[in-house]
């Protein structure tokens, strides 16, 4: 089962756009802040984007693969566009109302108030149209590389 999956482009490609973007995020925290922080690699949001990068070596793969009048390409763009317009859009407004709210709960706690609920919320959850963008290039040029290693294009 495994060795099939290894030998499927359409689960490598993701999956390698996917590591090679939690890596980066890594790699940023230690370059910007100085702060080496393995949770990062687990973690969402933040540059670059590993939804934008999975999904489009998909789309690139299934392209490559099966060409664009089937049924593959299309379903894999459009569940591209979908999870790059979530994670830019909605997951994006989730983590700045997070901001808004722990800066209300910390107040409250100064005031000497009580909140229930987790000590704060997670803030980085989605991303800027640039992290998008990035997360986009990373899987695209993943995607050409696993097509062209499997023999595709």
């Amino acid at each position: 089962m495994i060795a099939d999956l290894l030998h499927n482009p359409l689960f490598v490609g993701p999956a390698l756009a996917w590591l090679i973007a939690q890596g980066l995020k890594i790699i940023i925290e230690l370059t910007v802040n100085r702060t080496f922080d393995i949770m990062r690699f687990f973690g969402s949001g933040g540059m670059p984007s590993s939804h934008s990068s999975t999904v489009c070596a998909l789309v690139v793969i299934a392209a490559t693969r099966y060409g664009f009048s089937g049924f593959e390409f299309p379903m894999a763009f459009f569940f591209a566009f979908i999870v790059m317009y979530d994670a830019r859009g909605v997951r994006r407004e989730t983590g700045e109302q997070a901001k808004v709210l722990n800066a209300m709960m910390d107040l409250f706690e100064k005031m000497g108030n009580e909140i229930p609920g987790p000590d704060e919320l997670k803030e980085l959850i989605g991303h800027t149209p640039l992290q998008v963008f990035a997360g986009a290039v990373i899987g695209v040029i993943i995607g050409l590389i696993v097509s062209a290693s499997f023999g595709l294009i």
